[in-house]
């Protein structure tokens, strides 16, 4: 169970949070979306997570993207559509303060990329809004490097 309701599609299986999500096909508008994720950032992603918050009471909890099958550097993309909601970013370091988080607006329409060393320095989520009434919908496309609990031969 989880706060929030998901979908997914993509090429290869993915694993996290202790679920496995099979392959399935992306239909053609979520298959538009990635098609434009790709072109803005050159990665040929494989996979999308689809998270439907229904009002501001469901959210993601604090975590990083760090799953083997994502490879070391993962490059992660994702499109906001609907109600804008805050994504929060956490260091990981634990002499870092509470005054040391980042807080991004979403709104509709909004491309969101996380690469580099990010996943290993700092947590992010969507924290709940109290009154929010409309919904969200994000979509996390990722390049998967082969299927869940692959690892690096490096």
């Amino acid at each position: 169970m989880q706060p929030r309701l998901i979908a997914w599609a993509g090429d290869v299986g993915y694993r996290y949070s202790g679920q496995t999500l099979e392959p399935r096909p992306l239909t053609p508008t979520v298959a538009a979306l990635m098609q434009g994720a790709v072109e803005a950032t050159g990665t040929p992603f494989n996979h999308v997570l689809l998270n439907r918050y229904r009002d501001g009471m469901d959210m993601m909890g604090r975590h990083a993207d760090n799953e083997p099958e994502l490879g070391k550097d993962p490059l992660i993309a994702a499109i906001s559509l609907g109600a804008s909601r805050p994504f929060v970013l956490w260091p990981k370091d634990k002499r870092a303060k509470t005054k040391d988080k980042k807080r991004i607006e979403l709104r509709h329409g909004q491309l969101l990329v996380m690469g580099g060393n990010i996943q290993h320095t700092w947590r992010h989520g969507v924290p709940r809004v109290a009154g929010l009434k409309e919904e969200r919908i994000n979509l996390t496309f990722r390049r998967l490097m082969g299927p869940p609990g692959w690892r690096s031969a490096t």
